[in-house]
């Protein structure tokens, strides 16, 4: 909002405003203050409203029923604090984004939607002290439901160039850069740019540490690059929400994965850093890296009152919502692999689950004493901190890997 009446202020009434208003790295320091401040100067406000409403945290015995007697003492500590990350993070949203971005668009609808998902699969299970909530082909569906407009809207020229109104809502413009000679070019050196449709760059899959993309646009593979979209987003999801087990290991996890996207994104909004990294320039998208910065002061301001021993929890409300917004921005910027390895942890943690349902179904044994496998090594004797501490410290060298990818391709 604040950027586009400073744009307005301009061009309307000529009333002239520092320009540094206008670039993308202040906006983004300031959209991750802004939700910093929020997070920490609301949160007592915020926790004693939740109290109110006490309720075990009865999900930890879903996947584990031996942690009932070691959990014991969270009982009282109340949840749905992811609705005090996503209110920052929107009111970052509306002060520092475009608001004529498609990103924009794009980044409310899912933080209201999957938001507003979680919150009901958090007030149902505090209504009825269980662990059940929603049905869980409910929230597939409507996760699904994301994943799929934003397949649809990538893939589908008509339907982007119909959400285009005027001068809001264009689809964004991406283009490849080529190197204008085999030596690596200077930062204002020449370049060439080739413009690719937004569909066929849609349906490319980029690997790490590799140039060129697999591409999925003929044929039947268009539907192959609309399937992987929404599981993509599904899986980042899912995956968010059943790492958040143990305190601050979800939200500390987040800050590493959003960090590392949010460079990647703004990267890509520079003509000349990304000609020389080798990856496409996507028009606009430091949108989407302003947006990441108020994801991650969002998440350090929630860990101030969610760290060990935690005043409040994320609940369904902030890991459904934050990690499909990791999920779309991953799909916005064709980082999907990436993300994979960056968020390690969440498919560690998901993949145990997996495979433990597996084992149990078919052999009746366990392979893990417990799930997510968190609990496996808290069950094992390690102390909830140095399990979120070792995890953390997993995720940032596989934040530093993913890193890695951007100079060896």
């Amino acid at each position: 909002m604040i950027f586009y009446l400073i744009n307005w202020f301009q061009t309307s009434l000529g009333i002239k405003f520092p320009v540094a208003f206008q670039n993308y790295s202040t906006r983004m320091t300031l959209a991750a203050m802004t939700a910093l401040l929020i997070t920490i100067f609301l949160g007592p406000w915020f926790i004693k409203k939740v109290y109110r409403i006490k309720n075990e945290q009865s999900e930890l015995t879903e996947y584990c029923p031996q942690l009932a007697e070691l959990h014991a003492k969270k009982k009282e500590t109340p949840t749905m604090g992811g609705a005090l990350i996503l209110i920052a993070m929107l009111i970052s949203l509306f002060l520092w984004m475009d608001l004529r971005s498609i990103f924009t668009l794009i980044f409310f609808i899912t933080t209201v939607t999957l938001g507003l998902l979680g919150a009901r699969d958090d007030y149902l299970k505090m209504k009825y002290k269980n662990s059940k909530g929603l049905n869980r082909k409910q929230k597939l569906c409507i996760q699904g439901m994301i994943g799929l407009l934003l397949a649809i809207y990538l893939l589908v020229p008509a339907a982007n160039q119909g959400i285009a109104q005027g001068e809001w809502f264009h689809p964004p413009v991406i283009k490849e850069v080529v190197k204008a000679s085999t030596e690596e070019p200077k930062v204002h050196g020449a370049t060439s740019l080739t413009q690719v449709p937004l569909q066929e760059f849609a349906s490319r899959i980029y690997i790490p540490f590799f140039k060129e993309p697999i591409h999925l646009l003929t044929g039947g593979l268009l539907l192959l690059a609309g399937a992987f979209i929404i599981f993509v987003v599904v899986g980042t999801s899912n995956s968010v929400n059943l790492t958040d087990g143990l305190d601050g290991l979800a939200a500390g996890c987040l800050i590493l994965v959003a960090s590392c996207l949010t460079l990647f994104a703004f990267l890509s909004n520079h003509v000349q850093l990304a000609s020389y990294l080798n990856i496409a320039y996507i028009e606009g998208s430091g949108e989407i890296a302003i947006y990441l910065s108020a994801f991650v002061g969002a998440c350090i301001g929630f860990l101030w009152y969610n760290g060990y021993p935690a005043q409040v929890f994320m609940g369904d409300t902030g890991s459904l919502a934050l990690g499909g917004i990791i999920g779309v921005a991953a799909v916005l910027l064709k980082r999907e692999l990436l993300l994979g390895i960056i968020g390690g942890v969440f498919v560690m943690e998901t993949v145990s689950v997996i495979l433990q349902i597996w084992s149990f179904q078919t052999r009746q044994k366990r392979i893990f004493l417990c799930t997510p496998i968190h609990h496996h090594f808290e069950y094992k004797g390690w102390p909830e901190t140095k399990v979120v501490i070792r995890f953390w410290i997993i995720g940032l060298l596989l934040a530093l890997v993913g890193l890695a990818s951007l100079k060896f391709q």
